[in-house]
């Protein structure tokens, strides 16, 4: 580990304590202030703590609102989330879903995920549960199934590994979970990325003519960001 990032976790070490300290203070006005969904929105985007605490989401702000309202519309019940990162937008799907919320990451992140539990609003009836590992893994598939308990997805968030084969493990893994009807998005389908692994873009155009999509994309000559969403047909089983 570089020098620079060995002080810097140190530190954060150290004041781990009173960042989640803060990090669920900041969470309780939240919850109190009982925010429209465009202002949950705006504070999923930067919530305001700090350190291992720290919840943000790299989104624009219309994409990711015209997702949440899409979501919204369908009422659900599950949401599953393939790649957690700062929680931000785990934060969003936490106020939505009515039963349960399923986040899956590759990294332990120290605590967050006892942020992350707290999200969902006072009165919710809404769990989250919080799965760290490989989502490509096949006993990491077996431990989502065994978390979902039977029960069929609502809204599936793909938005983890970003390479072209990654992204595809993940669709092809995680598809047959979602209902009929039910909503599946891809963040970063925008053509242009400013990373060579950013490959999502390359999936998305392969498979969106062979679906009922939308695409949120705030501006075609953006580099970076885009949300894809495919509805599931109604008349095919899950896992069809």
């Amino acid at each position: 580990m570089p020098l620079v990032e060995t002080f810097r976790t140190i530190s954060r070490n150290l004041r781990a304590p009173a960042h989640r300290r803060q990090a669920f203070h900041r969470l309780e006005h939240l919850h109190a202030d009982r925010p429209s969904l465009d202002d949950l929105v705006r504070q999923a985007i930067k919530l305001g703590t700090h350190g291992w605490y720290r919840v943000r989401s790299l989104q624009i702000p219309s994409e990711i609102l015209s997702l949440a309202q899409a979501v919204e519309a369908i009422k659900p019940r599950v949401i599953l989330e393939i790649g957690t990162a700062r929680g931000g937008t785990a934060l969003i799907w936490a106020h939505l879903a009515s039963h349960k919320l399923i986040t899956c990451d590759l990294l332990d992140k120290r605590g967050f995920a006892d942020l992350v539990r707290a999200f969902p609003p006072p009165g919710s009836t809404c769990k989250v549960e919080v799965l760290i590992g490989d989502s490509h893994a096949p006993d990491f598939i077996q431990r989502v199934k065994n978390a979902l308990r039977g029960e069929l997805v609502d809204f599936l968030f793909i938005d983890g590994d970003h390479t072209e084969a990654g992204v595809g493990q993940d669709f092809e893994n995680y598809r047959g979970l979602v209902r009929p009807g039910g909503l599946i998005a891809f963040h970063d389908i925008a053509e242009k990325q400013p990373l060579a692994t950013n490959q999502v873009q390359h999936f998305w155009k392969r498979i969106r003519g062979q679906h009922d999509v939308r695409e949120f994309v705030a501006d075609r000559g953006q580099c970076g960001f885009g949300i894809g969403v495919i509805r599931t047909p109604l008349q095919n089983a899950a896992g069809a």
